[in-house]
């Protein structure tokens, strides 16, 4: 008999073995397996939060099959401590294992709410906007100039939730000053901005930022990234650039970044400055007279007068020979490689055409045309 019940005994500890082996490799398909989100969604983990409330909220959103091999999961992974605040953009079919690794490896929030601070040439405009995961898309919130009127209620409202994102974004073109009035202005920010940089030092580009970081740390930064920018740029030059340096490349970038937004005339502007500086010409570009005026403080506002145009400042290519001192803005990398890369051209003239580009010519009776062309477009516009 206590054989008998010795063999049973054993039989059930094996069947027990088996189910509970199987149980295992059930449970961790579960947690590596794909899951059964269908759309998108953005997970909001709260400051102070745990496991157990993530993962009420994952089956409450339908991204996890099963709350308790989720937890356990994490258990056995070790990460049950390793939570981090944030918002999280859980992908369709996320595994539990993929969510987890989310959820603890931190770093910017993925999804949720991001305020855009857009730096302009000629302001600063905040943009609060909200990613709708569903369809990977940003729906704007709140648009407004930072330092002007009202602070609507959404910024203010997004500036007090610890998962909200920011980000820097400088346009190409803007000078020192512009930029330090502008990180000047963002409350998310703090500390002095100490010294004016360099003209032509900060590179255009997108930063992102946290609430207590320092403007000059965001100023350094931007200093870095564009001494790359300038090292990379001056690396690939050709040797039918007229500049010589690293320094002239930047000054005569930065005319090039003021005189077309458009990408596909950089080359064609390059070739003209080009062209001009080894035949001797003067350059005469109204935006180096222009930084002379307001040595980058400001935007002019108005039309360039005639006694402006022949008065002598460093900047004024009309009257100096050759390139100005210092660059008059801060250009992008397209306008660096374009200052050493120019297009091969006879060009030595150009003017606005009337549809925010061009037009080029050789000889001055064809400018000439092509300025009273522009000029009968302006007539129009005037009497329309």
């Amino acid at each position: 008999m206590w054989r008998a019940l010795a063999s049973n005994m054993l039989t059930f500890l094996v069947v027990g073995a088996f189910l509970f082996a199987g149980l295992l490799l059930w449970g961790q398909s579960q947690y590596t397996g794909n899951g059964p989100l269908a759309q998108a969604i953005c997970l909001r983990v709260e400051r102070g939060s745990n496991m157990s409330r993530v993962s009420r909220d994952l089956e409450t959103e339908g991204a996890i099959s099963n709350g308790a091999i989720f937890r356990a999961g994490v258990k056995y992974s070790e990460k049950a401590g390793d939570l981090k605040a944030g918002s999280y953009l859980v992908e369709p079919g996320s595994s539990m294992a993929g969510i987890v690794d989310q959820i603890t490896r931190g770093g910017a929030s993925t999804c949720g709410t991001e305020i855009v601070y857009r730096v302009g040439v000629t302001r600063t405009r905040a943009q609060v906007r909200e990613l709708d995961p569903a369809s990977n898309t940003f729906v704007e919130a709140a648009n407004f100039v930072v330092g002007e009127g009202e602070v609507p209620a959404a910024y203010t409202e997004k500036r007090g939730e610890t998962d909200t994102r920011y980000r820097i974004a400088v346009a190409e073109g803007v000078t020192s000053w512009q930029v330090v009035e502008a990180l000047k202005s963002m409350d998310v920010l703090d500390g002095d901005t100490g010294d004016l940089p360099a003209e032509g030092s900060l590179a255009p580009d997108s930063y992102e930022v946290r609430p207590g970081d320092t403007r000059l740390s965001v100023l350094t930064d931007m200093q870095a990234r564009q001494a790359e920018r300038i090292a990379d740029a001056w690396d690939v030059r050709s040797p039918d650039a007229a500049v010589q340096s690293p320094e002239e490349m930047l000054i005569l970038a930065s005319i090039i970044e003021k005189e077309t937004a458009l990408a596909e005339e950089r080359g064609l502007v390059a070739s003209v400055f080009t062209n001009r500086l080894n035949r001797g010409m003067r350059l005469q570009t109204d935006p180096t007279v222009i930084y002379g005026v307001t040595e980058g403080k400001g935007v002019l506002g108005r039309g360039l007068r005639q006694s402006e145009l022949r008065r002598a400042t460093p900047w004024n290519t009309y009257v100096i020979e050759g390139l100005p001192p210092t660059p008059i803005a801060n250009p992008g990398l397209d306008s660096l490689i374009a200052a050493v890369n120019p297009e091969d051209s006879k060009f030595v003239f150009f003017v606005a055409d009337g549809t925010g580009g061009h037009a080029f010519a050789e000889t001055l009776a064809e400018h000439n045309r092509n300025v009273a062309k522009w000029r009968q477009i302006e007539a129009d516009r005037n009497n329309n």
